[in-house]
């Protein structure tokens, strides 16, 4: 039997197990969504993908109205919260990985196009940006490891 290409092997839903982001200067690293965060990206085979990545402890809205939170609610809501959606592009030869941003909750991805270095390791995926971000006032290198979600049937 062939072996499956990244593109294949890529498909599903992936849930998130780890996200550090660690700053090119050499300081600690750091959680952006916490010890534990939680997530989903999920890739499909019509070549399109969504993450999506929360702090777990965010806390609710007291109006519980999603349009009408007071000023820290909003920033707490952003701050714990990561969303975009968009195609995604392998090229099998390299064995690289890119995301376009059609969607995002961050604006200033609007329109781009992300290569990510990619890796998987039998129910694992890692994913690492390619060059540093900039990420909490510094410099960063993010790292993301995703185990397979298991079938929802």
């Amino acid at each position: 039997m062939a072996q499956r290409n990244l593109r294949e092997r890529l498909i599903g839903a992936w849930k998130l197990e780890s996200y550090v982001e660690k700053p090119v200067d050499g300081s600690t690293p750091f959680h952006p969504m916490g010890e534990k965060p939680q997530g989903l990206i999920m890739y499909t085979s019509d070549g399109y993908m969504s993450a999506q990545l929360m702090h777990p402890d965010r806390p609710p809205f007291a109006s519980g109205d999603w349009f009408r939170g007071s000023d820290e609610e909003f920033k707490e809501e952003a701050l714990g919260y990561i969303a975009y959606s968009g195609p995604f592009h392998t090229d099998e030869d390299r064995q690289t990985l890119r995301h376009s941003m059609l969607v995002s909750l961050f604006p200033n991805w609007l329109g781009q196009t992300q290569p990510r270095v990619v890796k998987i390791e039998w129910d694992m995926l890692h994913l690492s940006s390619t060059t540093p971000i900039m990420s909490g006032g510094k410099r960063t290198m993010s790292y993301l490891s995703w185990r397979r979600a298991e079938p929802n049937v």
